[in-house]
């Protein structure tokens, strides 16, 4: 990382972001040179990445090409208003990428485990009932494995950064709107 000062160190804050951001996006190698990249819905559990997927297709076709993926998420905090000139405008966020190995899961367990996460994390409530076995059967489900994690965030400075910290700590609906100081 180039700026160090923009790292995030605190493993908990990245956890935390891998739990409530709702939409991951996959990086992979495409069958034709180029890297391809998915947003997707994605769970993390047990130091592991999970996500569903149909069983055919450009993603799984690429993972079985090539096991290795980049795994990003972000969640945008705020967007500071110029008060006096463009260059004071800001979007202000906290991100994690990840780089690991892709695979298919084919452990009846681990699928109904992930699925499970899922929907733990998408329908937290429940309500949701078991998943049927035709249903089990026809989805496709990857786990990754992380090999390194890096988060990073820009929270801004003097005011900004202690209204950002404010809006954080008090649960605000993301992201908000401040004005440069």
């Amino acid at each position: 990382m180039r700026k160090h000062k923009k790292e995030i160190r605190d493993e908990a804050v990245i956890i935390e972001l891998l739990k409530t951001c709702h939409t991951g996006r996959l990086g992979t190698n495409g069958g034709d040179g180029y890297p391809m990249v998915k947003p997707l819905n994605f769970a993390y559990h047990d130091g592991k990445i999970y996500f569903h997927t149909a069983l055919e297709g450009e993603k799984i076709d690429d993972i079985k090409r090539d096991d290795r993926v980049c795994f990003e998420v972000d969640l945008p905090i705020a967007y500071v208003r110029a008060v006096r000139q463009p260059c004071e405008a800001e979007y202000l966020y906290r991100s994690v990428i990840i780089k690991g190995r892709a695979a298919i899961v084919d452990d009846r367990e681990e699928r109904l485990l992930a699925l499970g996460c899922l929907m733990e994390k998408y329908q937290p409530e429940g309500g949701y009932g078991a998943v049927p076995e035709g249903k089990l059967a026809m989805t496709g489900i990857v786990r990754i494995e992380i090999e390194e994690m890096t988060g990073k965030e820009d929270l801004g400075k003097g005011a900004v950064r202690d209204e950002v910290l404010r809006a954080l700590r008090e649960g605000a609906r993301l992201p908000i709107v401040v004005s440069a100081a």
